[in-house]
């Protein structure tokens, strides 16, 4: 993973790029996932959405 966009915030003291590069796709950030019964429900993702840690979600820049 690269970050391609500005640090926007922190989470957990790391910082939330506005967007990101993997495998040479880019994707933006959308959300802070939610955290339930000590994991992140990853069949709340879309498709076109992937989780990075610490829990940040990002969707595929059309």
């Amino acid at each position: 993973m690269s970050h391609r966009g500005n640090a926007i915030g922190t989470y957990f003291g790391k910082p939330i790029f506005e967007s990101i590069e993997l495998q040479n796709e880019p994707y933006v950030f959308d959300r802070i996932a939610q955290y339930e019964d000590d994991e992140f429900p990853l069949d709340r993702l879309s498709e076109n959405e992937v989780l990075v840690e610490p829990g940040l979600i990002y969707r595929h820049k059309d």
